[in-house]
């Protein structure tokens, strides 16, 4: 069962509220012994969440299907970055993982008992008491498995959609009247909460493939300042309109000078880069851009930006990574009011 994004959250009695977390998603099944971990694209998870598994295989019940998110703790809320660690092919190093950043599973579907072989033919109406009945006598307080909050409250869902972060990434909207929509996007809907940030421009990279004569800008390297003065590269934007690159290249080669980025710079070669790909042109820190992100993590934006609009009013200088601090939800608070 899929989302389709949206931009503003579902009203109306038909729909159910839950926090949109951000990890794995996962159709965890139990049949005796046997313990199945299967993420959306259909690839086996087992191996690398043992700890999972062997949670799975204490639990009361012994005959059971849950659709839910993997997420790894990290200080008061969740590190995708974490989670991504622990896709690695060494066992030793999963092990390790295992009981260095213990995973947790959040379990928001009930889709198949011992008793309801086909509960998922049965609409979220019913599923969801079926599942917190199952949470109840199945799943301990603090441990491996937790449920994940819902609520028919819009004022609710507005204010995890607005504190979102640390975890939490947006709502999902579920469909109460439908049964589990496989395959499809009728049932469920998301919605994230993007933000903005004020950015330097420490470097371009050509577009790798011309559309014009010239080479012309192909992405923006964007970059802010750390408390000790230091320009890190966090992330880059693509978006920039074809009719626009002429220009924008005239403008940034005009800038072209080291060290552009003093701080972290962009990586070198990778073995999906080209050369030409890899390689990037510093710039003096004197362009600023604001741009619309979803996520970031680790110092970096996790996926790229998009333009809002050049700040030609800022100091670069004021670019800092304070400005993406913000109050978000604790993500462990909203599991226990579950």
């Amino acid at each position: 069962m899929e989302a389709r994004s949206v931009d503003t959250i579902p009203r109306g009695n038909e729909w159910q509220y839950e926090p949109k977390w951000d990890g794995f998603r996962c159709l965890l099944s139990r049949d005796g012994s046997s313990i199945d971990l299967r993420s959306k694209s259909g690839e086996d998870l087992a191996r690398y969440f043992p700890e999972i598994v062997a949670a799975a295989l204490k639990l009361k019940a012994d005959r059971f299907t849950l659709d839910g998110e993997i997420v790894v703790p990290q200080g008061k809320g969740f590190s995708f970055d974490a989670l991504l660690q622990r896709i690695h092919p060494a066992a030793s190093r999963v092990q390790r993982l295992s009981r260095e950043t213990p995973a947790l599973y959040l379990t928001f579907d009930l889709l198949a008992t011992a008793r309801e072989k086909q509960l998922v033919k049965k609409p979220l109406s019913e599923r969801r008491p079926a599942l917190e009945v199952f949470a109840k006598a199945n799943l301990k307080s603090g441990g491996t498995f937790r449920l994940s909050p819902a609520t028919p409250s819009y004022a609710t869902a507005e204010k995890w959609l607005a504190q979102s972060g640390g975890g939490s990434d947006g709502i999902i909207a579920k469909r109460v009247d439908l049964p589990y929509q496989a395959g499809n996007r009728d049932g469920m809907q998301k919605v994230k909460k993007f933000r903005s940030a004020d950015c330097v421009i420490g470097g371009f990279r050509y577009a790798t493939n011309k559309i014009s004569e010239r080479n012309v800008v192909g992405s923006l390297l964007l970059g802010l300042y750390d408390g000790e003065g230091l320009l890190h590269h966090v992330g880059f934007t693509s978006a920039i309109k074809a009719a626009e690159k002429s220009a924008l290249t005239d403008r940034l080669e005009a800038l072209i000078g080291e060290p552009g980025f003093t701080g972290n710079a962009p990586g070198g070669p990778s073995r999906w880069s080209t050369e030409r790909s890899a390689t990037w042109c510093p710039l003096k820190p004197k362009l600023v851009v604001e741009v619309c992100y979803d996520h970031f993590s680790g110092e970096r934006f996790r996926h790229g930006t998009s333009i809002l609009r050049w700040r030609p009013d800022k100091a670069p200088r004021r670019c800092t990574f304070e400005q993406l601090k913000q109050k978000v939800a604790d993500p462990m608070k909203l599991l226990k009011q579950a």
